[in-house]
């Protein structure tokens, strides 16, 4: 589990909470729950992008939600070292000991890379291959964070027409001025509701998941440029600092320090 994004999003509801009874106590609390104005809200935004998108991926979209709170996989300085001992393996005993070496890769990229060498497929077609690939995983996960984005623009929206649903029918009852008051605040909570969905929820979602997205991107980058690598015969110690530039500079000394050195 990804416990920062976790607390992150367990903290913003505590701040609302806090502020909620640090100037209204607990007696507060039912003055900011309001059923009507969370369907008007958080429904009314669901739908529309319901309608806005495939059923596939809408549902799609809501299962991305469990990206967040898992923690990514991807450990660029172990893959870099894992190429390194794959190229060492190549340089003593030949491409096609690393057919062998494939098996115990859970890695499915890297994996199918691997076998896509040893099968001797020309190296241009490796890369377009594995480029292509990587493109229509880029592409997927840039629908699943559009959506969190869609939605992090009709809450607010919706929001706003429960407010103004709320400020119709309160218009319609002035006669009465002491319901005035609390006729108006039950219309704002739609826009509170719609702000909380936006940037408690959303938001968040979308820029973490853009955050993995670019951790992955760079982790196959590095796969490719490093069994490209090995199928040209270039020597570990090359294929090791080639593949190092892709990292930040105090990443590379942790590389370094992980093991799995080049034989020269």
């Amino acid at each position: 589990m990804d416990i920062a994004s976790v607390i992150g999003l367990v903290l913003c509801f505590v701040m609302v909470i806090f502020g909620i009874l640090s100037n209204a106590g607990v007696g507060g609390l039912p003055s900011f729950v309001d059923v009507p104005s969370a369907i008007i809200t958080f429904g009314g935004a669901f739908s529309a992008i319901l309608a806005s998108k495939t059923m596939a991926d809408f549902v799609g979209g809501l299962k991305s939600f469990a990206l967040v709170i898992k923690p990514v996989s991807f450990d660029v300085t172990a893959i870099i070292r894992k190429i390194i001992d794959l190229s060492n393996i190549a340089r003593k005993e030949g491409l096609l000991s690393l057919e062998e070496a494939a098996g115990d890769l859970e890695d499915e990229f890297l994996k199918k890379g691997i076998l896509l060498v040893v099968d001797g497929t020309d190296p241009e077609l490796v890369r377009a291959i594995m480029e292509t690939e990587l493109v229509s995983m880029n592409d997927r996960h840039k629908s699943n964070i559009g959506f969190w984005e869609d939605v992090a623009s009709m809450g607010p929206a919706w929001g706003m027409i429960g407010t103004l649903i709320g400020l119709i029918l309160m218009l319609k009852n002035m006669n009465d001025p002491s319901s005035i008051g609390p006729s108006m605040a039950v219309a704002l909570i739609t826009t509170l509701y719609g702000s909380l969905l936006a940037n408690w929820i959303c938001t968040p979602v979308a820029c973490k998941l853009k955050t993995n997205n670019s951790i992955e991107m760079q982790a196959k980058e590095i796969m490719i440029e490093g069994l490209l690598s090995i199928q040209a015969g270039e020597n570990p110690r090359v294929i090791e600092e080639k593949l190092k530039s892709f990292l930040a500079p105090k990443d590379r000394t942790a590389a370094d320090e992980g093991g799995g050195e080049a034989d020269g």
